[in-house]
C-alpha cells in the first residue's frame, strides 16, 4: 500500500451488548482457559450468530443452493468502492436519491452512508427497529447500474417494517449482488476509496461476520 494512505476501520465492535436482529443469537465471550487459575493460557470461548456485527450476506442467505459465504470472490469483496452520504434521505433510500448522486459508470461497490450510523448506539444501545434501509427500487436501481456489492450502515439493507419476504435481499441476491451490513461509516465522508473485507471462513456459511476496512484514495 502506498505510504500515507489512511486506513478506516469500518466495523463494528463484537461485544455482549452489540444489538442483534430479534430472535438471532447473541454474543457471548466467556473465559474457557485462564493464566490466572494457572491453565498455561488465556482461551474464550465465542458464540454469535453469521449475521452478527459486520458481516455479508451471500445467496445462501435465502437460497439453499446459492453460494455461501466462503465461496464469494474476493476480487468482488476487494476493490474501488464509493461511499455515499444519503443522510439526508427520509428512512428508505430510493431510485430516486441514488439518480440524483450522478455516480460514475464504472462504479461497481457502493456503500451507503445513512443517519442511523453507528448503529448500534441508537436507542440507548438496544434493537432500533427504525434504521434506514433501502427500498425495492433502489435494489432494482442498482442492479440496472451493475453494482455487485452494496453495504450499508445498519444492521440490514432492508427496512424492519419492509412487506413480507424480504424483496430487497431477494432482488439483489438472485442478481448475484454481495451484501455487506453493519458497517461502522460514522467517520466516513462521501467520496472513493479502497474496500476490503475479508468474511470469516466458515464452510457453507450463510452469512459471513468478519473485518471491513476503507483505504483513502
Amino acid at each position: 500500500m502506498p505510504t500515507g494512505k489512511r486506513i478506516y476501520d469500518i466495523s463494528a465492535p463484537l461485544a455482549p451488548e452489540l444489538p442483534v436482529w430479534p430472535g438471532d443469537p447473541t454474543i457471548a465471550l466467556t473465559p474457557a482457559l485462564r493464566v490466572a487459575r494457572g491453565e498455561g493460557a488465556n482461551v474464550s470461548r465465542l458464540t454469535l450468530g453469521t449475521h452478527t456485527g459486520t458481516h455479508c450476506d451471500p445467496p445462501r442467505h435465502f437460497f439453499d443452493a446459492g453460494t455461501p459465504a466462503d465461496a464469494l470472490a474476493l476480487t468482488t469483496l476487494i476493490g474501488p468502492a464509493t461511499v455515499l452520504d444519503l443522510a439526508h434521505s427520509s428512512g428508505t433510500v430510493t431510485a430516486a436519491d441514488l439518480t440524483a448522486i450522478n455516480l460514475p459508470r464504472a462504479t461497481t461497490r457502493l456503500l451507503l452512508r445513512t443517519r442511523s450510523t453507528p448503529w448500534w448506539t441508537a436507542n440507548n444501545g438496544a434493537f432500533d427497529p427504525n434504521f434506514t434501509g433501502l427500498a425495492l427500487d433502489g435494489a432494482q436501481w442498482l442492479i440496472a447500474h451493475g453494482i455487485q456489492l452494496v453495504g450499508i450502515d445498519t444492521l440490514s439493507i432492508e427496512r424492519y417494517d419492509a412487506p413480507p419476504g424480504e424483496p430487497v435481499h431477494i432482488a439483489l441476491l438472485t442478481a448475484g449482488v454481495v451484501i455487506l451490513e453493519g458497517l461502522d461509516l460514522a467517520r466516513i465522508v462521501a467520496g472513493d476509496y479502497t474496500l476490503i473485507f475479508l468474511p470469516l471462513k466458515l464452510h457453507e456459511g450463510d452469512g459471513g461476520p468478519g473485518r471491513a476496512v476503507l483505504i483513502e484514495g
